[in-house]
């Protein structure tokens, strides 16, 4: 990676060597002794995309947040898989290199799918869920066929080599980064780059088509497989009134979690971390109390 990282006081850097077969990078704030956050970015961003959340938390809470595999800081894994659930594998594995045996898990985007997968398969590891920004996996097929075309975006970032261009480019991920932020604030050109410089790098690139690749062609096709199953833990399921996904694929959250919440948040799109940062904090605090 040539690409330097942001710099952002009281941050933490540290790398752990995976038995996933990746080696992840995570960067961690706030008090040893504080209630514990796994914080999981989407795409097309890195762990700096909690930092807004961090300074709203005010040292409340120890935000531990990883790079996913193939982005930001973290390594090429091994096995080349992008599936979700093996970054809810990753997740699982850095609790363990951790020692942390409980904790709270929030995600934004393809963070919160892969949320969703870690709270699903080791309810015990996980106190709470806070996912945002990201459809539920319980879609009814009539949702999905109404809404197909919100997911339009997806077909040529997941085609091979043309995805890994697009990426490289800039200008893709630069228009998703633009068009699905809408508190009616523009990002500042310095933050832009910092996203769009680590995609720039062959690596990110090829995990950004690999990842949506493997959503298209292995994961959407077994949605099914979610029938029947039920979050055992406290989980909300935050979203922008105004994301671009629209509001249909939250519908109905509730009655899949013991203690289910949905929450809409007026006036702001999809990068809620940076759009709603203090109502995030909020949240996290509360879920952690």
């Amino acid at each position: 990676m040539t690409v330097v990282m942001p710099e952002l006081e009281g941050v933490e850097h540290d790398h752990h060597d995976l038995p996933t077969g990746v080696r992840i990078h995570v960067a961690t704030a706030g008090p040893a002794d504080a209630p514990v956050v796994l914080a999981q970015h989407g795409w097309p961003q890195h762990w700096w995309s909690w930092r807004e959340v961090i300074a709203a938390l005010r040292g409340d809470v120890r935000l531990v947040c990883p790079d996913m595999r193939g982005f930001g800081w973290s390594g090429w894994p091994a096995d080349g898989d992008f599936t979700k659930a093996r970054v809810a594998d990753d997740l699982l594995a850095l609790l363990d290199a951790l020692g942390l045996e409980r904790v709270l898990m929030a995600g934004h985007d393809w963070g919160g799918w892969a949320g969703f997968l870690a709270v699903l398969r080791a309810p015990e590891r996980f106190s709470g869920l806070v996912a945002m920004s990201i459809p539920h996996p319980w879609q009814p097929p009539a949702t999905i066929f109404r809404n197909v075309h919100r997911l339009a975006y997806q077909i040529p970032l997941a085609t091979p080599l043309l995805g890994e261009r697009l990426v490289r480019d800039g200008r893709f991920p630069r228009a998703v980064l633009e068009t699905a932020r809408r508190d009616d604030r523009h990002w500042r050109p310095e933050v832009l780059e910092a996203y769009l410089a680590v995609l720039r790098e062959p690596q990110a690139a090829r995990a950004s088509e690999r990842l949506y690749r493997d959503f298209l062609v292995r994961e959407a096709p077994r949605s099914g497989a979610f029938t029947g199953q039920r979050l055992e833990v406290p989980s909300l399921l935050l979203h922008g009134y105004r994301d671009p996904l629209g509001r249909d694929f939250v519908q109905g959250f509730e009655r899949h979690a013991e203690e289910g919440a949905l929450e809409i948040v007026d006036r702001a799109g999809h990068f809620l971390p940076e759009e709603a940062p203090a109502l995030v904090a909020e949240r996290l605090r509360a879920m952690c109390g």
